[in-house]
């Protein structure tokens, strides 16, 4: 997952891009980047490896000049780790270009024989954002003939339709043309998410922008006015005149659309809306729902406390409580200050580093019968230290509630889950996994609950992108081979990518 941010306003954009992208650090803590274009038509780029606030110092903010500008947040997949793969991408073909991106794309291999051989396209690093960059870069130079030397908004449409005829995956894509305005667009399932919003000022002038979240556009004062659509895109003009749509009819749009499920369970900060749902209120339900499997094996009389593992399953443990009729605690607390786990080397260290973020309350857990509840169970490795954690508080029982159903394969749109073979639902029942963990019971949330608790929501969601639990993926070109590839790419480094994903909800204050 990354975060992507643009904006089209009447005055210096530089500090609303900083601003947007520390609401998003949440979705890609490795790199960030700000473009932005000045009244000379000059792009001024700043993008390095680290976090918003290491990369984007004050000297950088004062060249950082322009009405309009991109941000970005990498969280990197396989193969995309350098500065050099920081985004936003530049070319200078056609007008001058620069895009940023969230998602993966599923046939990049195929894409860049395609880019080199036909579209005659240098690539300089291994990124799949740099071939979409090089993807719309060249199918809106196609848009042009020799009588014509500028671009209207039926030309970039048109480019962004011969992108999605391309480009196989999950992205969400904003994307600023030098001398003309901003584009942004999703792709043809709305796998990822991309919403926009406007600022009116006191003058009664307009400004527009567009998040991976609505958290950021609240942030900076606009107003939401909804989500780009599947296969939706939305053209903003330098000179600030209104927003320009072209969305699919209603009917096309309920056909493809499916969002992808982890961003309700995890993903997402619980303050955003996502496709017209509230996060928070979709995890609310989730609690509910999860609730009621526990209660299949398990009677109220037989839990004595509900404890979440911070942050991400603070909101499901919440009305999970409720529903058992059991107490609420916070029984671990976690110190904010400590570096991410992910980053330290080796699984013993990372192993030690648990015990460094999360303390106990031996208050809560002493002689007692525990629930404790947490967004996902991926590989285990750190569920089963906050288990022996909490024996060794003094917990009598401890039980494990999981808000999302059990991880048993990759997910290959943008978020780099550990191959098959180290995902602890994988190749284990739900007891071997509970023996495995410690626990004395595991449960897991069903996946048509899970489906409901966000329809509840939004009923004009009809199906989801959720491979990484059904093991069907909407584009349809997810096979064997495809996963032997990815793992071979992820290698040793699918331990910290794991990690990744196990804290990157937990933002570093």
């Amino acid at each position: 997952m990354c975060g992507v941010f643009g904006i089209v306003a009447q005055s210096s954009v530089s500090q609303d891009i900083f601003d947007a992208l520390t609401m998003l650090q949440h979705r890609g803590q490795d790199a960030a980047g700000i473009a932005t274009v000045d009244n000379n038509d000059k792009i001024i780029l700043r993008k390095d490896n680290g976090l918003v606030r290491d990369v984007i110092h004050t000297r950088h903010m004062k060249h950082l000049k322009g009405f309009a500008g991109i941000g970005h947040v990498r969280y990197p997949t396989a193969g995309c780790a350098s500065p050099a793969e920081a985004q936003p991408f530049y070319v200078n073909s056609p007008f001058g270009l620069v895009l940023a991106h969230n998602g993966s794309l599923t046939n990049t291999d195929e894409l860049k024989k395609d880019i080199l051989a036909i579209d005659k396209r240098h690539l300089n690093t291994n990124s799949d954002s740099e071939v979409l960059t090089n993807i719309f870069a060249h199918e809106l130079f196609e848009t042009q003939t020799k009588e014509k030397s500028t671009v209207n908004t039926d030309d970039i449409f048109t480019a962004v339709k011969s992108v999605f005829r391309r480009c196989v995956g999950g992205y969400a894509v904003v994307s600023m043309i030098v001398g003309y305005g901003m584009v942004a667009f999703r792709d043809p399932n709305g796998i990822r998410p991309l919403c926009y919003g406007k600022r009116v000022l006191e003058n009664g002038k307009v400004e527009y922008a567009v998040s991976s979240e609505s958290v950021a556009l609240d942030a900076l004062g606009f107003e939401l006015l909804g989500d780009i659509p599947a296969g939706g895109a939305i053209f903003i003009p330098f000179d600030s005149s209104d927003i320009i749509l072209d969305f699919p009819s209603k009917e096309e749009q309920v056909k493809k659309f499916s969002p992808c499920i982890f961003e309700y369970v995890y993903l997402a900060r619980p303050d955003s809306i996502i496709d017209g749902v509230s996060v928070y209120k979709s995890r609310l339900r989730q609690g509910r729902t999860l609730a009621k499997t526990v209660l299949e094996e398990l009677s109220k009389e037989d839990i004595d406390v509900v404890i979440p593992i911070p942050d991400s399953g603070r909101t499901a443990a919440i009305d999970l409580a409720h529903e058992l009729d059991a107490k609420y605690r916070e029984g671990f607390i976690k110190n904010r200050y400590i570096g991410r786990t992910f980053i330290m080397p080796g699984q013993a260290v990372r192993a030690k580093s648990v015990r460094q973020k999360l303390n106990t309350t031996p208050l809560e857990f002493k002689g007692k019968n525990v629930l404790l509840v947490d967004d996902s169970i991926v590989r285990g490795t750190t569920s089963k230290k906050i288990v022996e954690m909490a024996r060794e508080a003094g917990a009598k029982k401890v039980y494990f509630a999981s808000a999302a159903p059990a991880v048993r394969f990759p997910n290959v749109y943008g978020i780099d889950l550990p191959a098959r073979d180290e995902l602890i639902a994988n190749n284990l029942t739900t007891e071997e996994i509970a023996v495995t963990i410690g626990a004395d019971k595991v449960f897991y949330q069903k996946l048509e609950d899970l489906h409901a608790s966000i329809q509840d929501g939004n009923p004009f969601i009809q199906q989801f992108e959720d491979g990484c639990f059904s093991g069907n993926y909407v584009t349809g070109n997810i096979d064997e081979s495809y996963f032997k590839k990815i793992e071979s790419l992820r290698g040793d480094s699918s331990e910290d990518a794991l990690e990744n994903m196990d804290n990157a909800n937990e933002l570093i204050l």
